[in-house]
């Protein structure tokens, strides 16, 4: 997907020289592929942060810079990035020789995963003013517009370069809902008794529902077996990748796998607890909706405090239905997909 281009800077004619004496020659102007060098990329460990900052990634690779990504989670996931170089972080003890090799080192927080990083490389660039300035956008359009306005990349779109392994069938299985009820801090986690309650909801409506939980989340819920709830298990997140790739929709917490979902082109809808962490964080790419609890709620702190109280399951089941009816109306005029509602 396209964004807007960068406008034609405006044209002065040369003006005639009035004395003898030779204008001064204007130093050449350096394209960004030159300024920036080799660049290396310092991934988040996060999951959300990797993928939003693979925008930069892609853009750089496709303006002519050569970059090469560092990064855990995004080394686990290299096959769905297969024009990029990706390796894992190297030890602390190897990293500054590692990165000698580089003429920038870009990281999108300055704290993490590197806490010194500016002590290890000269030309260290960070983006905690696009993720925290006053700008407009998500996080994904934040980082275009980066590119475009402070990198000086001409050719720049949304698209962070994620395509699917081959023997992976887009949304094989039309009838199953992914739910992720789970985020990285419990200010996301809407309540779990309603996630039960929407399962529930949804699979009378004749949907198979499965929850994904990693290892370490799953003792906050220990009655799935009685709710007759799946939940599979996957040994790392390229599995993980492949699955949600092959199921028809996703709905979850602000969190990392519901960037996954909408990077996969799978409908996804994702909780909010403010309009203004919506605004920043939302998933930027394919069919996405953005659900929010009662917006009347006075002040920021009250609406962080009672959320998940105002944020009811009709109001999450009311926003799917309307998705779920608009991809049946696209799937009855090509013929392709039929889905329940």
């Amino acid at each position: 997907m396209r964004t807007d281009a960068t406008p034609l800077a405006p044209h002065f004619p040369t003006p005639t020289p009035t004395s003898s004496v030779p204008s001064p020659v204007a130093a050449p102007v350096q394209s960004p592929s030159a300024a920036l060098g080799r660049v290396a990329f310092v991934m988040s460990h996060a999951l959300g942060d990797s993928l939003v900052s693979m925008v930069i990634v892609d853009n750089l690779r496709r303006n002519g810079v050569d970059v090469e990504v560092f990064g855990s989670t995004a080394h686990v996931l290299r096959e769905w990035f297969p024009d990029v170089r990706i390796a894992p972080l190297p030890p602390p003890a190897a990293l500054r020789a590692r990165l000698a090799a580089f003429h920038t080192v870009i990281q999108m927080q300055h704290d993490q995963p590197v806490a010194d990083l500016t002590a290890l490389h000269p030309r260290v660039r960070t983006l905690h003013d696009v993720e925290f300035g006053h700008r407009r956008g998500c996080m994904a359009e934040r980082f275009a517009d980066f590119c475009r306005n402070e990198l000086g990349l001409a050719d720049v779109d949304l698209d962070n370069g994620m395509r699917a392994p081959a023997g992976l069938q887009h949304r094989r299985h039309a009838q199953r809902i992914v739910i992720h009820p789970e985020a990285s801090t419990d200010d996301k986690r809407w309540s779990a008794h309603r996630f039960i309650r929407l399962a529930h909801r949804l699979r009378e409506r004749g949907f198979e529902v499965y929850f994904v939980i990693a290892p370490h989340e799953r003792e906050r819920w220990p009655d799935l077996d009685a709710h007759r709830i799946s939940a599979p298990h996957f040994a790392d997140l390229h599995l993980l990748a492949c699955w949600v790739y092959e199921s028809g929709w996703f709905i979850g917490n602000d969190s990392g796998v519901g960037h996954l979902a909408s990077n996969l082109g799978i409908p996804t809808i994702s909780l909010f607890r403010r309009r203004g962490v919506a605004q920043r964080w939302r998933p930027a790419w394919g069919e996405t909706r953005v659900v929010l609890s009662w917006q009347w709620v006075p002040t920021a702190r009250l609406k962080e405090i009672f959320w998940r109280e105002t944020l009811t399951c009709a109001r999450v089941l009311a926003v799917f239905s309307a998705l779920a009816g608009r991809e049946a109306a696209r799937g009855r005029a090509s013929g392709s997909l039929s889905v329940r509602r």
